[in-house]
């Protein structure tokens, strides 16, 4: 995954629906620069520096893979499309929707068409008011003080006062804190880990990973997989009871809820497909001895991806081991996946084919693939 950041962002708006502006632009910027971690109240400001109606501000904190440039053109556009015009005269005037980014974590960036702290945040009570709401202990990178020592020492006596008026956070319409427990599945390739990091850090859950990569079998498995193929799924086997049990035991009473890169019952499906006839029998028994306890996920997402993706991902991460799997062995762990997903009535499962989608790179395309979730 892309490595994130916090912006902080100011929202202001003097003409027409002033709140439905303000609330576009927090859906907007959901939809095109990354999650909103927080949305301070919103305040009623004079104008200033021109006569006009009073503003609406507000400020919020979103976490985003976008460089600093990038979140600015997406500003930009977002500003013109909910009907902001060019300037017509020089200085400030009346306007649909204002956005300015305040802080890039602690980058301090002084280009030509973008200053970062935002040159004026520390001399203006509209911004400090809200941003204090949500980023009290924030320290000004250039400046060295808090946002609340920056708000005390400013000396804008502009009147501010909060409006009975909350903005909606555009994630909280996903409901998967409905969920205790979700566990998110598919073939060798299909995206599975990148989807439960992005939705453990999107959505406030606990995140549950495979240590697959700790297993000193599996290199050897596809090497020579007949004679490695019983040992490698007894490991994993232990290892996955061992983790789960673990995992699922340990609340975390700071998170909303679970989600993790894979369901025990992968055991059965691998091991049916790499195992001898009699082999499996025998693993199936001890795993239904070990795992007869075990909590089940109140969701169970399976991305499904043809194989000429699957093989084009595997080949993207570089993992040694993998350069040689073989489609037929993708296509045999698909089918193992379809068949026993038919055979559990019980559960509640989503089959979403993410084929033609990158939700990785691709905010539409993830923002796609958590609708069908929800849906």
């Amino acid at each position: 995954m892309k490595p994130t950041k916090i912006i902080h962002i100011a929202l202001g708006s003097n003409k027409g629906n002033k709140l439905q502006y303000l609330q576009s632009a927090v859906d907007a910027v959901f939809e095109r620069i990354g999650a909103v971690k927080k949305i301070s109240k919103v305040y009623t400001t004079p104008a200033f520096g021109f006569d006009g109606d009073d503003f609406y501000n507000a400020c919020i904190a979103v976490e985003t893979e976008l460089k600093p440039k990038k979140v600015l053109k997406e500003l930009q556009t977002i500003e013109v499309e909910l009907g902001r015009a060019k300037k017509s005269t020089k200085g400030y005037e009346s306007r649909e929707i204002d956005l300015d980014i305040l802080f890039f974590e602690d980058e301090i960036i002084e280009d030509k068409n973008l200053v970062i702290p935002h040159p004026e945040l520390h001399k203006r009570r509209f911004v400090l008011q809200p941003l204090l709401d949500i980023a009290k202990d924030v320290e000004h990178p250039v400046l060295s003080k808090s946002i609340e020592i920056l708000l005390n020492e400013c000396k804008d006596n502009s009147e501010i006062e909060p409006v009975n008026i909350w903005l909606k956070n555009p994630r909280k319409t996903y409901t998967f804190n409905d969920y205790n427990y979700i566990a998110i599945e598919g073939n060798i390739g299909a995206g599975k880990t990148s989807l439960a990091n992005k939705i453990a850090q999107d959505f406030n859950a606990k995140l549950i990973l495979e240590r697959f990569a700790d297993n000193p079998f599996l290199p050897k498995f596809y090497k020579e997989p007949e004679r490695y193929a019983f040992t490698l799924e007894m490991s994993f086997l232990a290892d996955r009871y061992q983790q789960i049990s673990d995992d699922l035991s340990q609340l975390d009473l700071f998170k909303d809820f679970m989600v993790s890169d894979y369901d025990v019952n992968k055991s059965l499906i691998f091991s049916k497909v790499t195992l001898p006839e009699d082999e499996f029998r025998l693993y199936r028994k001890l795993f239904y001895q070990v795992y007869k306890d075990i909590a089940k996920p109140d969701l169970y997402v399976y991305l499904y991806q043809n194989t000429e993706r699957l093989q084009a991902n595997i080949k993207k991460r570089g993992r040694n081991y993998e350069k040689d799997i073989k489609d037929d062995y993708l296509e045999k762990i698909n089918t193992g996946y379809l068949e026993f997903l038919k055979s559990q009535p019980e559960m509640n499962v989503k089959i979403i084919d993410v084929s033609e989608k990158d939700f990785v790179k691709n905010r539409e395309d993830y923002l796609w693939l958590l609708g069908e979730i929800n849906s």
